[in-house]
């Protein structure tokens, strides 16, 4: 992805750190499943169970722990904007702790994606990829 799909007059400064983490769900999900494809030619089943392991909210806040260091100021701010959201539950399975920071993820995932800095949401999703 070199350019968003569509709007372009988009402020995310703007937009509700809930609203950023519905965007950078999907963005982060469309990652992870292009990630898996391109590894390896595998059975659609397969790969979407290796997807569920890894949009799994304590994978997300794993993978979130590696990336808090490379973070700029303006990225931590929306990260903990996002992690700081008041949100109506947790899933099942899943601490606070982890839900929460992988909302944070998110979050800063949609700003990123919204903002069009494509380049540094990638190299950011390489980092945390990284074993």
């Amino acid at each position: 992805m070199t350019e968003r799909f569509l709007e372009e007059n988009c402020a995310p400064e703007q937009l509700s750190p809930l609203t950023l983490a519905f965007v950078g769900d999907g963005v982060y999900d469309l990652m992870v499943r292009e990630r898996l494809v391109c590894q390896a030619n595998r059975q659609a089943g397969k790969l979407h169970k290796l997807a569920v392991e890894q949009v799994k909210c304590q994978a997300q806040a794993q993978r979130m722990e590696k990336i808090l260091p490379l973070l700029t100021e303006e990225e931590q701010s929306v990260y903990k904007r996002g992690r700081n959201a008041h949100t109506t539950h947790t899933p099942k399975n899943a601490t606070s702790a982890d839900y929460h920071s992988a909302t944070g993820m998110e979050a800063l995932f949609g700003y990123l994606y919204l903002k069009g800095r494509l380049k540094r949401l990638r190299d950011l999703f390489v980092q945390m990829c990284q074993e």
